[in-house]
């Protein structure tokens, strides 16, 4: 075992772990971060989907002694008060069923409306292509981010 500094949230945190234990672990085990979902373990389903340097990752694939250097983003540091476009637009279009997929989805949909603020469809359903919504919930999904594109056109 051996400590890490992981930059989580804004903040600073230390864990004494494994260097090859995946970053999923240390955030839901050692940080209590329970907002990161474990789907698959390998990177193909975006349960664990989460913001590494601002862009979406699959977190359960990446080592902690990997992420040392990193500006590690989770769902529950998307806002502080849970007002994030794509968090008011799931919110206002019911998006979630079970609910387990929906950080990653959220986490994804952030991601892109960084990078490109009015996607169209097909950019939508590229970026979030690989995160699986057992429910289907599919088009709920679509239109939240479209959603949550306008929310954030409006406030500019």
């Amino acid at each position: 075992m051996a400590r890490y500094l992981l930059r989580v949230n804004g903040e600073r945190h230390e864990v004494e772990v494994e260097g090859d234990t995946p970053l999923l672990w240390a955030l839901r085990e050692e940080l209590g971060l329970t907002g990161v979902k474990y789907g698959c373990g390998v990177g193909l389903c975006g349960a664990c989907t989460s913001h590494v340097d601002g862009q979406a990752a699959r977190v359960c694939s990446r080592t902690v002694e990997d992420s040392t250097k990193a500006k590690i983003t989770t769902i529950e540091g998307l806002s502080r008060d849970g007002d994030h476009p794509v968090q008011r637009a799931w919110r206002e279009l019911d998006v979630a069923q079970c609910g387990y997929c929906q950080p990653g989805q959220v986490m994804a949909a952030a991601a892109l409306l960084a990078r490109d603020p009015d996607p169209d469809d097909a950019a939508i359903e590229e970026a979030l292509r690989d995160n699986v919504c057992r429910c289907g919930t599919y088009p709920r999904i679509r239109a939240a981010v479209r959603r949550a594109s306008r929310i954030m056109r409006e406030a500019r």
